[in-house]
């Protein structure tokens, strides 16, 4: 078998994928923090801003006054793939430190295989657990959480939503893979999470809106994961929106989302095929 058999290198990713999804699986502690957190987070934040918020400008084009917990709900969905990916690509210290990774790069399989299936099983656990926090956003004035999301969700939209987050969860995924890769600690992995990914996510217009916040308004708009945000909660609301500041157009974010997940891909396979201490094999 050599690295240019195709059918071999898909079984390679199939099968490191599917010990992936098995391993997190198994690990319910993991199910627990990727999805447990980030509900608390909605509920608590809701509950303690929802009289203090004041809606975007760009909120004027639905038919009901948006609440924070509405606000809220995709920037929810964007942290539980954001915590999904973190702790899918956190498993890469701990197989160096086992001597599994050690023994998958002196295999004949190519190094981009090993970054797909990784990207292929985060992608997949995010898709699964934002999907089902998605589910109970219709529920919201049911459970008495804020007032409800414009109209009712259709089958179309919910699709498109998740095509959506299949982009924000590979995008995700290959940054904390290419984070992870020349790392020696869970430790440290830990460290690069509180100063980096936790800013990226509250700078996205996930958690406030940031229309009049000066410098940090451009710190948002050249954050890539704003455009995630963005385009998720014009699917979920309505596509329509108009087009502003805190609100790029549905072109805008699927491009941006789609460039750098490429481009942090192709990052990931670099750091993979590249001789290191780390991959000397």
């Amino acid at each position: 078998m050599t690295e240019t058999d195709d059918p071999a290198q898909f079984n390679a990713v199939v099968a490191l994928t599917k010990r992936e999804l098995l391993r997190f699986l198994r690990q319910r502690t993991r199910v627990i923090g990727a999805v447990g957190q980030p509900i608390i987070f909605w509920i608590l934040f809701g509950a303690g801003l929802r009289t203090s918020f004041k809606a975007p400008s760009w909120a004027d084009g639905l038919s009901h006054t948006v609440s924070y917990q509405e606000y809220f709900l995709p920037g929810v969905a964007a942290l539980i793939v954001l915590f999904t990916a973190i702790f899918s690509t956190i498993s890469i210290i701990e197989d160096r430190r086992e001597g599994f990774l050690q023994g998958i790069l002196v295999a004949p399989v190519s190094r981009l295989s090993i970054v797909l299936s990784k990207l292929a099983a985060g992608t997949f656990l995010a898709i699964l657990q934002a999907g089902l926090f998605l589910l109970i956003g219709p529920l919201i004035s049911m459970l008495g959480l804020g007032s409800p999301i414009e109209a009712t969700w259709s089958v179309s939209r919910m699709l498109m939503a998740t095509g959506f987050l299949v982009l924000i969860a590979a995008e995700l995924t290959a940054l904390g893979f290419s984070i992870a890769w020349p790392m020696n600690s869970t430790q440290g992995y830990h460290a690069v999470m509180s100063i980096f990914l936790m800013p990226m996510w509250l700078v996205s217009g996930a958690f406030f809106p940031g229309g009049d916040s000066g410098w940090l308004f451009w710190v948002i708009r050249l954050n890539p994961l704003t455009y995630g945000v963005a385009g998720l909660r014009r699917l979920l609301y309505n596509t329509t929106l108009p087009v502003t500041a805190e609100l790029p157009s549905m072109l805008a974010c699927v491009s941006v989302t789609c460039i750098a997940t490429v481009t942090l891909t192709l990052l990931s396979a670099w750091l993979v095929s590249r001789q290191s201490v780390h991959n000397s094999a």
